[in-house]
């Protein structure tokens, strides 16, 4: 017999029904899409809507995700800023291809992207670090992100003595912090249809210009 959960789950269904995707509307540019389509998140006061799944496999073959944040976006691709030394850092370092997720629920929107992984340089990762609120810039040099840690007082004992050591504010970049850039080869967006007919718009990286084609939902 199905639990109660599995039966409610089941039911879970909805209706989508706010708008439609044409190759007209799309475009001939995926970030030309993006940028509106940006644009109409952050108009409907969407929570993070700059928040994306990153998705990365190390090097034995296992896939990871989790939520990072979109911090810088031009036409060379989607950038985001973290620790080296993290299970994403590790294995994006033995696999250098990522894969991201953007879900605007409330707008009927995903957008997915793949592509490979560069890391920026150095002078972009010093200005993003500079623009950091102190505690987050303090807290990059006290979490050995991913590490096993003995309980949350190893952070805040950190946390307090970085505080100490840097009385003007102003603590250099940590050398194992930095931002990476995914450089698409291939855009996605979707648009939540009725009937589970969505519109779904795909263009392709060929050399320098870019393929675009619909895809059955």
């Amino acid at each position: 017999m199905p639990s109660e959960e599995q039966l409610r789950l089941a039911d879970l269904r909805k209706e989508y029904s706010t708008g439609g995707l044409t190759e007209t509307d799309a475009g001939s540019d995926p970030f030309v899409l993006f940028h509106r389509w940006f644009a109409d998140a952050l108009a409907a006061d969407l929570t993070d809507p700059n928040a994306m799944i990153l998705a990365t496999v190390g090097g034995g073959g296992q896939p990871s995700a989790r939520a990072v944040l979109l911090k810088a976006l031009d036409d060379r691709g989607f950038t985001f800023f973290t620790n080296y030394d993290s299970r994403k850092g590790r294995e994006l370092e033995a696999n250098p291809h990522a894969a991201l997720v953007f879900l605007w629920h409330p707008l009927e929107r995903q957008v997915r992207v793949e592509g490979s992984v560069e890391m920026v340089s150095t002078v972009e990762s010093d200005e993003y670090y500079k623009k950091r609120p102190l505690g987050s810039r303090l807290g990059a040099w006290a979490s050995p992100q991913s590490a096993v840690i003995a309980g949350r007082e190893v952070l805040e004992q950190a946390h307090s003595e970085l505080t100490a050591r840097y009385p003007d504010g102003d603590p250099p970049r940590p050398p194992n912090w930095g931002g990476y850039r995914v450089i698409p080869t291939a855009i996605e967006f979707w648009q939540g249809r009725r009937s589970r007919l969505h519109d779904r718009i795909v263009f392709t990286r060929t050399g320098t210009s870019w393929t675009r084609e619909r895809l059955a939902p």
